[in-house]
């Protein structure tokens, strides 16, 4: 059996290595989640989501251990501390939430002599298939109401952050979940897939590529499996005159570069309107300038190098080709010494003299580059907007509410934001439009997708 392994973006050196779970030992994880899950569904909500709070104090107890490790394996800066605050704000709301949202659905018209209701139902096993880039958060979004609605949860994550997928299950180990219900498994792809094929599982959440998804898809196929898919991302932002300016370009660079711009919601395209666009350059190329590239286990790096070194190499052919068509890089790579080609460390780029015939301005990017164009008004800013075959999120940046519910309204995409960016609301749906794929997690809609409806309709006597 093939052996899992994360190289680390610090050094190029082997990180870890596990060996891929044997078939005796999935069919056993498989076995013991069934067994569990049927006794688990018996348990009462709150005493549930007793455990999630618990499996959360374990989680939130090992965050000294887990920053560096995550700088380790994925290259995020230490300084910024993980992803603990958002774990904790996603895994409280859906306790806060599970009740009412768990609550049977009650037709509004009485009818004397019967009782009529709908339940919500878990679905049985949920197998979350996790991605790198936020390698907690993304995972929590889906198994914490998968838990609290009744399901097992098996998890697959990412080989390069398989120690994530450890310290879950060693979290729901201290809190005492009932064993087999969450299992972690080392797989490799064509065990996913023959995993997803085999009917054994369902509900498949899938955070990744469009490929993977539809690779997913592919291997799903016949056997009726819903799935969770969140793929790529493009999102833009749309910076209006009246915007309130340093404001904006603050958060509109950190929205770009976070993570090495890492993040499935990060702003990878900008429209300025025209009265603002030198000025907004301008600033917005000067506070880029400011960021440290360097290794991530030093407290002084701002930027660390991206998860491996072929998606820093699509950066660099997406931005070398844009400056072949007649873009203009805007930062000197010489300014980071730490940049070096053929290695994950790569300096942030901001493009301008960019459109829409360039892939940078239409493929998902995934790293530290930014095209900005300029655009005479909301027509023109939402038409490009809206020129993607992706749609996450995208962001407006105005004084006018109105202006922003109205655009929003018509912007192809799953979440519509005013002056903010790159953030997940557990109280909203986490969903996307055309190739960032179906379904959602998070919110009320999130507890629907992980549950079934099961109609009562009942005469008396």
């Amino acid at each position: 059996m093939s052996d899992i392994v994360c190289i680390s973006p610090i050094d190029g050196s082997e990180l870890v290595r596990r060996p891929a779970a044997t078939e005796a030992a999935l069919a056993q994880a498989l076995e013991a989640a069934r067994a569990a899950q049927r006794e688990w569904l018996k348990v009462p909500i709150a005493e549930r989501s007793a455990y999630v709070l618990r499996f959360l104090d374990a989680m939130l107890a090992m965050n000294q251990e887990i920053v560096p490790e995550l700088a380790q394996q994925m290259g995020r800066p230490v300084r910024y501390g993980g992803e603990f605050r958002g774990f904790e704000e996603r895994v409280r709301y859906v306790v806060d939430m599970a009740e009412d949202a768990l609550a049977p659905v009650v037709p509004h018209d009485e009818r004397p002599g019967f009782t009529r209701y709908i339940r919500r139902d878990p679905l049985g096993i949920v197998l979350v298939v996790a991605p790198w880039n936020y390698p907690y958060l993304t995972a929590v979004n889906t198994i914490a109401p998968a838990l609290i609605a009744g399901n097992a949860v098996l998890l697959k994550h990412a080989a390069q952050t398989i120690l994530v997928g450890e310290r879950f299950q060693m979290a729901m180990d201290r809190a005492g979940l009932p064993k087999g219900l969450f299992a972690n498994l080392v797989l490799t792809h064509d065990q996913t897939s023959k995993l997803i094929g085999s009917d054994a599982v369902d509900f498949v959440n899938f955070t990744g590529s469009v490929e993977g998804g539809r690779a997913i898809e592919r291997a799903a196929a016949g056997t009726f499996t819903p799935l969770g898919l969140e793929l790529g991302g493009k999102d833009p932002a749309y910076v209006r005159a009246d915007a309130d300016f340093d404001f904006t370009v603050e958060n509109l660079v950190d929205g770009a570069f976070y993570n090495s711009g890492q993040c499935c919601c990060g702003i990878e395209r900008i429209y300025v309107q025209e009265s603002l666009y030198d000025r907004f350059v301008d600033s917005f190329v000067a506070l880029t300038g400011k960021y440290v590239l360097g290794n991530p286990l030093d407290d002084a790096t701002t930027l660390g190098p991206m998860a491996q070194g072929r998606f820093a190499e699509l950066i660099r052919r997406q931005t070398a080709e844009a400056v072949a068509k007649g873009a203009k890089a805007h930062l000197d790579p010489a300014a980071f010494p730490a940049n070096r080609e053929g290695t994950p460390y790569l300096a942030p780029q901001v493009l301008t003299g960019v459109d829409h015939s360039m892939s940078v301005m239409r493929e998902e990017s995934f790293g530290p580059v930014v095209g900005i164009m300029k655009v005479k008004d909301d027509d023109e800013a939402l038409k490009l907007m809206n020129d993607s075959v992706y749609g996450l999120t995208a962001s407006i940046w105005t004084a006018d509410l109105e202006a922003a519910e109205r655009i929003g309204g018509e912007v192809e995409t799953g979440t519509v934001f005013m002056n903010r960016c790159d953030y997940l609301d557990p109280g909203l749906a986490w969903t996307g439009v055309k190739e960032t794929g179906r379904g959602a997690s998070l919110s009320r809609i999130g507890f629907e997708m992980l549950t079934r409806p099961k109609s009562f309709h009942l005469r008396h006597g």
